[in-house]
């Protein structure tokens, strides 16, 4: 069951404010290849430290119309009180937030089969960003195909 991101998100930061893990399933596909949308589950944990370079984060931004939206990406850079987010499934486009505008931290990243996937901090991946395109063109007909033939 889909649950609309105007009620999930706060109350997973109420839960998280309570100090507690919470476990959710993502939609979208701007995280692949790490988290595949409506398939993989990710766990979050309130910020304990600040967030660092590679995390992926749960965040509320602004759209350019000034519209709040929330997006689960990787943190990419830090501008002075500013952090910036892209997905990793993403080419262009950034999304910027301020601290507080940050709910939580995934801490964990798991399959349906209950297989944890690398938590990894995406230095490799971004760095790959001129050839990133191909890499998700082989992932989504190759790898993600061979996927779902072993799971139907």
């Amino acid at each position: 069951m889909k649950i609309a991101n105007d009620i999930l998100i706060p109350e997973l930061a109420r839960l998280l404010a309570e100090g507690k893990e919470v476990r959710f399933t993502p939609s979208g596909v701007s995280m692949r290849p790490f988290i595949e949308g409506d398939r993989d589950s990710v766990i979050l944990k309130a910020l304990t430290r600040p967030p660092r370079l590679g995390d992926i984060l749960l965040a509320q931004t602004q759209t350019l119309c000034g519209q709040t939206t929330y997006v689960l990406h990787r943190l990419i850079r830090i501008e002075g009180d500013t952090y910036v987010l892209q997905g990793d499934g993403n080419l262009a486009g950034e999304e910027r937030c301020v601290l507080g505008d940050i709910i939580g931290r995934v801490t964990r990243i798991e399959t349906p089969s209950g297989r944890r996937k690398p938590l990894t901090r995406g230095y490799l991946w971004h760095l790959l960003k001129p050839v990133r395109n191909y890499l998700l063109k082989l992932y989504r007909h190759s790898i993600l195909k061979l996927y779902k033939n072993e799971n139907n």
